[in-house]
């Protein structure tokens, strides 16, 4: 064989090893890319930019490590929040298509499924209820001093059939407290400490990081903790879309569950990376940050522990059929 003929033929091999060791780097092969990694790079979802409705409370801490820690940027997702006053309004903005997906109370996601006012599917967990994180205050001017109190009283809640009117009667109802009386007030939540400083009502359903603020400006201080009987560890708050855009964006759903999954992880396993976020969203200082009791988080939908909302609702009369959690929830990220 002559010389050219084998410059040519070691020419030709060199070729060939360079686009092997090129394709192996890529982790592409001849059949094509592998689908699960698609999200991972930006590539392959349906939406790069969606938008999600939230209330700004402590309950966001791992939505908001998401947002700022680039956790959604790295699985191609382009995230815009937008405000609501209530679970109820942030589940109406993801219904009219104001917002792809809504965190709320879980409350209002089972009452809509119930009437058949919504296809609604629940997409990530959130938060559960902690001791001292959610509870009904007072102001040392009011007269409701104890539970056995609220009855006939004027007590502030974001809206009605949400977690605070729910979770306030389920916590009336195992102190034998009369809560038909009630005069429940629609109140946006940063207004309910002057609320209760100005005399418009009598007490007031509040999570963090109201409570800790409230305490601080008009020295609310607790009623009674939610975190007790009935609604212990009681599974607060959720993220829910309509299942025509769960259906529609199955892979830009995945990418959501992968980064709140991660960021959720984070925040339980370091509160440091926690704190500087409410300071920023929650407009809370920083010694409240530091001070505040943070609710239970989680990330991943499990139904037998999302039943007790449904079960609650029907018990306190809010539904009046049963409704079962476990189709509700829409299909979960594995990685």
């Amino acid at each position: 064989m002559s010389s050219g003929r084998v410059r040519t033929r070691r020419a030709a091999l060199g070729l060939a090893l360079t686009v092997a060791a090129a394709t192996a780097l890529t982790g592409c092969s001849a059949l094509g890319s592998d689908d699960s990694n698609a999200s991972s790079n930006g590539g392959g979802l349906e939406k790069s930019k969606i938008k999600v409705s939230i209330m700004p409370t402590t309950d966001l801490a791992p939505f908001w490590l998401a947002l700022d820690g680039g956790y959604f940027k790295a699985e191609g997702l382009d995230v815009e929040q937008i405000v609501a006053k209530s679970g109820q309004e942030s589940m109406t903005k993801a219904l009219n298509g104001e917002a792809d997906i809504a965190l709320s109370t879980y409350t209002p996601f089972f009452v809509a499924k119930s009437k058949g006012a919504a296809d609604i599917s629940l997409v990530a967990d959130a938060t559960s209820v902690n001791a001292k994180s959610n509870a009904i205050v007072t102001v040392p001017t009011s007269n409701v001093k104890t539970v056995n109190d609220l009855a006939g009283k004027r007590i502030a809640i974001t809206a009605m059939n949400t977690a605070s009117d729910i979770l306030t009667k389920s916590v009336m109802k195992d102190h034998g407290v009369d809560f038909s009386t009630v005069k429940w007030t629609l109140v946006p939540l940063p207004n309910m400490a002057a609320a209760l400083k100005d005399n418009q009502v009598d007490a007031a359903y509040m999570p963090e990081p109201m409570l800790s603020q409230s305490a601080k400006t008009v020295g609310a201080t607790p009623v009674i903790d939610i975190n007790t009987g009935a609604s212990q560890d009681f599974p607060l708050t959720g993220y829910g879309s309509t299942t025509k855009w769960v259906q529609a964006n199955p892979k830009t759903l995945a990418a959501f569950q992968r980064a709140m999954k991660k960021a959720t992880s984070d925040a339980l396993n370091d509160r440091s990376k926690v704190e500087p976020l409410l300071v920023k969203y929650a407009k809370i200082d920083e010694d409240t940050a530091k001070l505040l009791t943070l609710p239970g988080y989680g990330s991943t939908l499990d139904a037998r522990r999302l039943q007790r909302v449904p079960d609650l609702l029907l018990q306190m009369g809010v539904i009046t059929s049963k409704v079962d959690a476990a189709p509700m929830i829409a299909p979960q990220a594995t990685s």
